[in-house]
């Protein structure tokens, strides 16, 4: 499904250069040459001075072998079964898969998404355009409108040294068609810019055009600017108010009837290839239902879904809403996240106090889940009657049924909600085996 993909092992390897990366530029297998100091939280005092590729082959216990609390790890089996599923499932029902990667932003999966059949990755910014170049990804879809002059004239610089480099973002108004062109115009642009046009969700979404007539008036703007191309239709369905699965099949039905239109019209003529994309981590299942749908246009449909957050997955948000729930037959995604924080204090029989707090763990959705307790001798339980009740910059706020629930030097291994404010406060990130044994780390660029 993916062609010209970017190969690369996760640092502690022995990999090699990522394909079609440019000369000069970073590599994946580059990574294990960072030396460990006072700037990776979690990680052993002792190792200060290793790189990380030679900590990694040190093969150490994430809890007997130095690592500090509190400490965040992904667990390798559920990261490889959940990278290994999407694969499947977009093989499975015709999807090609753009994964967003700014819910990471580590190039280490980036690279491993795209061994695992990835199209290209999806971002957000400008900023994080240069991250993934940096590292060698040649297909980069932005689901953003971006109007930065500067940021337009790195993406136009990029596009002319490498012929390679596919390049796709939004566009969701006029003004911003006639800023794009300025500023493309300005910095001397010699390939166009290839851009879908958004369709907004409805009332109280994000970005995105609010109707199909405006569309069209946004699509005859780029047709007007010789520094862009129209190549396809895309949006965000996790934003139609008052979600369920017919709303939100109703609203992509109406961005494959967009699609159809505008092939109808010509705004699509001389395409190889038309660009149809939608998908968050909630829908997928109804964007493969209604994509199945997409008639013959003039040109072959490439269908892009763009779920982010299945890498890690989680123990709240996502689980509630994966689309796997309501396909079970289909498989299921793994948390992959956990959090290890320290009991500090026990000032009463009901409460303790862990050494976790706002600075490492996402509570943007939902407060952390207390999952497992581990003893000082080494045995690890079900964190029976222990609760998360709240998070200050560096305590977790814990409450107690029972006074022998906890004690003071326990680490307490906590679930996650929303992968993407997890994986932004942790720049290295453990990756380690059931048996706790650290086999690689994960490198974050935010």
């Amino acid at each position: 499904m993916a062609a010209d993909k970017v190969v690369g092992e996760a640092v502690g390897t022995d990999a090699g250069a990522s394909a079609g990366t440019p000369a000069g530029q970073h590599t994946v297998a580059s990574l294990a040459e960072e030396r460990i100091d006072f700037r990776f939280k979690g990680l052993p005092p002792n190792a200060e001075g290793l790189t990380v590729g030679e900590l990694a082959a040190e093969r150490r216990n994430l809890f007997t072998g130095g690592f500090t609390t509190p400490v965040l790890a992904l667990s390798a089996e559920r990261l490889e079964h959940n990278l290994r599923l999407m694969e499947s499932y977009s093989e499975r029902h015709g999807l090609a898969f753009a994964p967003h990667g700014k819910t990471s932003m580590a190039p280490q999966l980036f690279a491993r998404q795209e061994e695992h059949g990835a199209w290209g990755i999806t971002l957000a910014n400008p900023h994080q355009t240069r991250v993934a170049r940096a590292f060698g990804v040649r297909r980069i879809f932005v689901a953003n409108e971006i109007v930065d002059p500067a940021g337009l004239a790195y993406i136009a610089a990029e596009l002319a040294a490498d012929p390679s480099f596919r390049f796709i973002c939004y566009v969701d108004s006029v003004r911003g068609v006639q800023l794009m062109h300025s500023a493309l115009a300005a910095a001397g642009a010699t390939r166009p810019v290839d851009v879908v046009v958004e369709l907004g969700a409805g009332e109280g979404a994000r970005t995105g055009v609010r109707t199909e007539a405006e569309c069209t008036e946004v699509a005859l703007a780029v047709s007007a600017a010789d520094t862009l191309r129209l190549v396809g239709v895309a949006g965000y369905e996790g934003e139609v108010p008052d979600a369920s699965l017919e709303s939100v099949e109703a609203w992509l039905r109406r961005l494959v009837a967009l699609a159809v239109e505008f092939d109808k019209s010509g705004f699509f003529s001389g395409l190889d290839e038309i660009v149809v994309s939608a998908g968050g981590s909630a829908w997928f299942d109804a964007v493969a239902t209604v994509f199945a749908e997409i008639p013959e246009l003039s040109a072959p449909v490439l269908k892009l879904l763009r779920s982010g957050a299945y890498v890690s997955h989680d123990d709240g948000h996502y689980r509630h809403l994966t689309p796997f729930n309501r396909v079970p037959q289909e498989g299921a995604l793994q948390p992959a996240f956990r959090l290890w924080a320290q009991v500090m204090s026990r000032p009463t029989p009901s409460q303790a106090f862990a050494n976790a707090g706002k600075r490492d763990a996402a509570y943007d959705l939902d407060l952390p889940f207390a999952q497992v307790v581990r003893s000082e001798d080494g045995s690890v339980r079900p964190a029976e009657g222990v609760t998360v009740t709240g998070l200050s910059d560096q305590h977790t706020w814990l409450r107690t049924e029972s006074e022998g629930a906890l004690s003071v030097g326990d680490w307490v291994g906590m679930g996650l909600s929303h992968p993407c404010t997890s994986f932004d406060k942790w720049q290295l990130i453990p990756v380690v085996e059931a048996d706790g044994t650290v086999v690689e780390f994960i490198r974050t660029y935010f």
